[in-house]
């Protein structure tokens, strides 16, 4: 297309009053027509084009700037890029490839602005250039100390990318004391403390500090109740899960229910350990009902030795044999061999154990030991195995916020 036809035509675009309704306040829309007349060297189309853009979105001031430097407008491009360091960073997460000249221009022009070189470190980890992220957000943490989510990102990055976790830590802490409103952080923080085998006493210490936080998550009053679990005070544990009303979330499958589960079966131990047989019984079926608050309905393939197992132990206790025996029976079926439960409907290899109980108390003890041997041969070959996750796994045990065991850092950045 010759240069007076593109002219033209881009004219007729920006006046075209359907062009305009359609994209209204579409900012992605409108930077992505612009940017074609920025590659065609229309300049004052691509600016005219860029004004539609919503006035609080940073990347088209940053794309007006460079096309008026392109266009040898030094002074206004430098006001553009000082009008696009003010604005809120929020929705905010730049993809396309033109953001890289733009962001770099701004940060030569206007070298106190933060903002530019952390959109820019957005970009690089998107692309999993992670050193090059890192160090941007090193940049815009030293000219802006105050923002907490360049922080938050460093603290993500310093963990998976380099497996500092004390760094990461760092980080985090200072994100979370720049914002301290910031539920969404306070989780990844503790989650951090969790990795870094911090006490549960001083995890719950800090939930409990920020009420208002864990309200807020349904993560956070879950972690709170595995600490209580933890810590043995398991009738709290109960009390948190029944009076809340939970909903699904990814990463979060099995793990309200599980916690509920727990907190029965330790309280129904409990009773047992007082003789308190037929508590203990009210206990354990109670454990096998799914409540509808917990926002999960169970799996006809969820597998409940230890139940059952505990099941049996309190009807012995109250004398009734015939029932004992059958629950035991239940206790003994299930999997044999052991192996790493990777999502959360996978039988978790402990589970094997109350088989191995199970058939036990029914007599059948060389079975049992057989159980038990396993169990001992596959704890020794994997105590030191690393854990690799599927690459098409799904409904994780835990959210992966830090990875694991991989180097390869995951693309998760909040803005």
């Amino acid at each position: 297309m010759q240069p007076d036809t593109a002219r033209a035509w881009a004219e007729q675009v920006i006046s075209d009053e359907t062009f305009v309704a359609i994209v209204g306040d579409d900012a992605l829309t409108v930077s992505e027509v612009a940017l074609d007349y920025i590659h065609a060297e229309l300049w004052d189309e691509a600016l005219e084009l860029l004004a539609l853009a919503p006035g609080d979105w940073p990347l088209s001031r940053y794309y007006a700037g460079w096309c008026l430097l392109l266009s040898g407008q030094e002074a206004e491009a430098r006001q553009a890029f000082l009008a696009a360091s003010a604005l809120a960073p929020d929705r905010c997460f730049p993809n396309q490839l033109e953001c890289v000249p733009a962001l770099e221009a701004a940060q030569r022009l206007v070298p106190n602005d933060p903002r530019a070189p952390y959109y820019l470190g957005l970009f690089w980890y998107s692309r999993r250039r992670h050193e090059e992220a890192i160090a941007c957000w090193e940049h815009a943490a030293a000219l802006d100390p105050t923002f907490p989510t360049v922080q938050r990102n460093l603290g993500l990055a310093y963990v998976n990318v380099r497996g500092d976790l004390p760094a990461g830590l760092a980080a985090y802490q200072r994100a979370f004391s720049l914002n301290p409103t910031d539920a969404r952080v306070f989780f990844e923080l503790d989650q951090l403390r969790k990795r870094l085998n911090h006490p549960p006493e001083e995890r719950l210490a800090a939930l409990d500090s920020c009420p208002d936080l864990v309200e807020q998550r349904d993560d956070l009053c879950c972690e709170r109740a595995a600490l209580l679990n933890r810590l043995g005070r398991h009738t709290e544990a109960l009390n948190l899960l029944l009076g809340r009303r939970f909903h699904p979330w990814e990463g979060g499958e099995g793990k309200v229910v599980g916690q509920y589960v727990l907190s029965l079966v330790q309280l129904a131990r409990e009773a047992l350990a007082r003789e308190a047989y037929a508590e203990a019984i009210q206990l354990l079926e109670r454990a096998r009902r799914y409540p509808p608050n917990l926002g999960e309905g169970k799996l006809p393939i969820t597998p409940e030795n230890d139940i059952l197992y505990e099941l049996g132990r309190a009807y012995t206790g109250l004398g009734d044999h015939g029932r004992a025996g059958a629950c035991w029976e239940q206790a003994a079926r299930g999997a044999v061999e052991p192996v790493l439960a990777l999502y959360y409907n996978d039988q978790p290899p402990e589970l094997i154990f109350y088989r191995g109980l199970a058939l036990r108390a029914l007599g059948r003890n060389a079975e049992a030991a057989a159980i038990f041997e396993r169990l001992v041969a596959y704890g020794t070959e994997q105590i030191d195995a690393p854990v690799q996750i599927d690459y098409f796994a799904v409904s994780l045990p835990d959210f992966l916020v830090f990875e694991m065991i991989s180097s390869d850092a995951t693309v998760f950045i909040a803005i």
